[in-house]
């Protein structure tokens, strides 16, 4: 795909993996909506980038809606959309102070999977309408996996799950919208210097990154976006989950 003037939407875009996404979107002559519940965050970057920012929960259908014909008054229909909202906890099912919250697991599910879900039915739809390119293809979307959808850690079994339900869904998400030209795939990060590591891993120290086989450090979210940018120039790449994590297996 030619990014060149292409409309394209972030949604997770005030910080880590979405933000650096945005600014290589932008780089590459992308016209990019900035999306995020962090109204202030997001509208700082898309000053500094030259996007447009729209302040959304996006696990909210109603105001995904309004962010999205936002998006699309603006910069026409998106051919591109990069998912990169996420929340994770540490957190056991049983402990000290009883069962897990309902209403914890509940949250994480709402975040992680719900809203990808709504932004792809959303997009999907747009795309759906917009004319084909020279290749035939019509869009792609994006999402963010993490390798705990395949190798989740103790306390770890809510964002594992939440994460599942997004790897799940791509390859039959790619063979529904295959047909019309729109491309599903995922990218599943292992450890990358992002808030969401920072608040699952409490006690995060240097001897974690000496499990990576290389590189031993975290990963930087210009690596993501990096990624991203092939995914959408390659269009081979369809109905699959990459990981993103220097050959990291817990």
């Amino acid at each position: 795909m030619d990014l060149w003037g292409c409309s394209a939407v972030v949604t997770g875009a005030a910080s880590g993996m979405g933000a650096e996404t945005a600014r290589f979107l932008v780089d590459a002559g992308a016209k990019v909506s900035l999306i995020d519940i962090d109204g202030d965050g997001v509208h700082r970057l898309a000053d500094e980038i030259g996007g447009l920012a729209i302040a959304c929960d996006v696990a909210d259908a109603r105001s995904t809606e309004q962010a999205l014909a936002t998006a699309r008054q603006a910069h026409g229909a998106a051919r591109v959309l990069v998912h990169c909202v996420g929340r994770g906890h540490s957190e056991p099912i049983f402990g000290p102070a009883g069962p897990l919250p309902l209403e914890d697991f509940r949250q994480l599910v709402e975040v992680n999977l719900i809203s990808t879900f709504n932004v792809m039915r959303l997009a999907a739809a747009d795309m759906a309408a917009l004319p084909q390119m020279a290749n035939g293809e019509r869009g792609v979307i994006l999402f963010t996996a993490s390798v705990s959808a395949y190798e989740g850690q103790s306390g770890e079994a809510a964002y594992s799950a939440s994460k599942g339900g997004v790897v799940s869904m791509i390859l039959p998400a790619a063979r529904e919208l295959g047909p019309l030209g729109i491309r599903v795939v995922g990218i599943a990060p292992g450890l990358f210097g992002t808030q969401t590591l920072f608040a699952m891993e409490k006690n995060l120290d240097s001897r974690l990154v000496h499990q990576i086989p290389f590189p031993h450090r975290f990963g930087d979210p210009a690596e993501f976006a990096m990624l991203v940018l092939h995914v959408l120039k390659n269009v081979m790449v369809n109905g699959t989950v990459l990981r993103l994590d220097g050959g990291y297996h817990r």
